[in-house]
């Protein structure tokens, strides 16, 4: 699902995701669980606002990002990750 992201570059320079938006409603990013590199995306695992947790991927070449995966808390015991 292609969406829209407001970045926050932080002390090092470094952008990360401080909002998204699905369509009209907005998205708050309130902690950054996890971040890895891959030779062509930039992923971020992020909890919004909405207690939801989301990856996000960001395409270097494309400039473009993409939600990858949503849980909305309704599988809390799930593990997102193999980290």
């Amino acid at each position: 699902m292609s969406i829209r992201v407001e970045c926050h570059a932080g002390y090092r320079g470094e952008e990360y995701p401080r909002r998204f938006y699905l369509g009209e409603r907005r998205v708050e990013a309130t902690e950054i669980l996890d971040r890895w590199l891959d030779p062509e995306y930039r992923y971020f695992k992020l909890r919004g606002d909405d207690d939801g947790v989301y990856i996000l991927r960001h395409s270097v070449t494309e400039n473009s990002w993409e939600m990858t995966l949503y849980n909305g808390g309704a599988c809390k015991q799930t593990r997102l990750s193999s980290t």
